[in-house]
């Protein structure tokens, strides 16, 4: 019997290991936010500017990224601590450490602030985008709580009092990290999502001569629960009569502190923490108000009107979240595409998967060109240099970006990630995350239908005015 030679296994040092893909500097390498950047922008303002982003582009793959990481590590997610050990209600939520760092970065990079001390008049907003561009896919989601902190400083700004610019407002849009505040917006009820007009809500004005009202009521889906201030909606209760008015026509706005001078929470009871398919690092909760202390923003019965200036901001960060993180899955595949053999060629030189990043790469330079067309908008109404037709125009736009790019653009992030086969579909090469964070701006401000029904109601009031705008741009 001769004897066989055994079979010789290779170790995992000496086998095949593939290279990961890897980000380069993020402002650098985005050549469709440059020349937009450079279409909409004067050279001067634009030559101000790129010192700034070409260093952001590189941090937000840095100590952001990391900070965004650690947010997402499932030992670091939200957790609600209601009882101390002597059975004292305190309704703590605690967050990753990455989620406090991310805070002082919005303040210090001045994600809010560039929009407001408008040092660059309407392009102003322009360059705050394009920074929440680049650190929306880093920041685990911070962009949610900031997208409302930035609504909730318009509405101030429009609507506020002297007193509420200078106690509120001020924080809003400070770049001092001890200083900076967030805010929450409250709308979501039991009864109903989108539909307003069932909100439960109510407020009772205590004290007429400093319009304080204590509002009780559940809000059923809030998020940035850890934030500063909230904007609310609420349904008054008649002084006199003791009754309320039905549907949206009741509701008004209202701006409340989350605690009071000595710490405690104010009025807020956090029932439990939303489990939900992405977002994961986010604290959403369930709050139960009682006779939680508020200030009415605005006239009594104007709160839908009130609030829509949120709304439309919060519409275009959530349109730019989906494009910012299918820009960064596109990234992640093309550089992928780059290091994978097969067939005894990289990825990049088999026309059929050429042809797939070439379609995803359209998808995307529509999507951002209609996301900047909203922004360039914005500017420009905030700035009174808007006319007649870019105030349509951003009123028209904006619902329509808000459907169109969440809906194909997180189709095209679930086709980035299988441009990487079986390991895109791997939790910890980063897609999953993507899309996961960028499917629920397709829900959060108004799903598809919603805002094509919205689109809708502008052209009636509009008479197809909005239309007309829209050929002539």
């Amino acid at each position: 019997m001769t004897s066989q030679k055994p079979y010789t296994i290779a170790s995992a040092s000496s086998g095949f290991m593939q290279d990961p893909p890897s980000l380069r500097n993020q402002y650098e390498d985005d050549i469709v936010l440059r020349n937009i950047l450079r279409k909409t922008m004067p050279k001067s303002i634009l030559g101000s500017i790129e010192p700034d982003l070409f260093r952001f582009g590189e941090r937000v793959i840095g100590d952001i990224l990391a900070m965004g990481d650690d947010v997402e590590d499932p030992n670091n997610y939200p957790r609600l601590k209601q009882y101390d050990a002597w059975c004292r209600r305190v309704d703590e939520i605690t967050t990753a450490k990455g989620w406090k760092e991310l805070n002082d970065v919005a303040a210090e990079e001045g994600l809010i602030a560039i929009a407001y001390e408008r040092k660059y008049n309407e392009y102003s907003r322009i360059y705050q985008f394009a920074k929440q561009y680049l650190y929306s896919p880093s920041s685990a989601m911070y962009a949610c709580p900031l997208s409302m902190t930035d609504g909730a400083a318009r509405v101030i700004e429009l609507l506020g009092t002297q007193e509420m610019k200078e106690t509120v407002y001020s924080h809003l849009i400070s770049r001092d990290p001890k200083l900076f505040w967030t805010s929450g917006q409250w709308m979501t009820e039991r009864p109903g999502g989108s539909d307003v007009s069932r909100s439960e809500t109510v407020a009772e004005l205590i004290d007429p001569s400093t319009n304080t009202w204590s509002v009780s009521g559940f809000k059923w889906f809030s998020s940035a629960t850890t934030a500063d201030i909230a904007m609310l909606l609420a349904r008054t209760v008649d002084p006199k009569q003791g009754t309320v008015q039905p549907g949206s026509k009741g509701l008004s706005l209202f701006i409340a502190k989350m605690r009071n001078p000595d710490g405690s929470l104010n009025g807020v009871h956090v029932h439990r923490l939303k489990n939900k398919f992405g977002t994961k690092g986010l604290p959403t909760a369930e709050l139960e108000l009682v006779d939680m202390k508020a200030t009415m923003m605005g006239n009594p019965g104007r709160g839908v009107p009130n609030i829509a200036s949120i709304l439309n901001i919060t519409r275009i960060y959530a349109s730019l979240g989906v494009v910012s993180h299918l820009r960064r899955s596109l990234a992640i595949a093309k550089d992928f595409s780059l290091k994978r053999q097969v067939f005894n060629q990289t990825l990049n030189r088999v026309p059929l998967h050429v042809t797939t990043l070439a379609g995803l790469e359209l998808i995307f330079r529509a999507c951002i060109q209609i996301v900047f067309c909203c922004i360039e908008l914005l500017g420009r109404a905030e700035c009174q240099r808007a006319t007649k037709d870019d105030l349509l125009l951003l009123r028209f736009l904006t619902p329509i970006s808000k459907c169109y790019v969440c809906k194909i653009g997180v189709q095209a992030i679930s086709e980035a990630m299988e441009a990487l086969g079986g390991q895109g579909y791997m939790d910890d090469t980063g897609m999953g995350r993507l899309l996961r964070d960028a499917q629920v701006n397709m829900i959060w401000e108004g799903t598809t239908n919603v805002m094509a029904v919205d689109v809708l109601r502008v052209m009636r009031e509009t008479k197809n005015g909005c239309l007309t705008s829209f050929k002539k741009e």
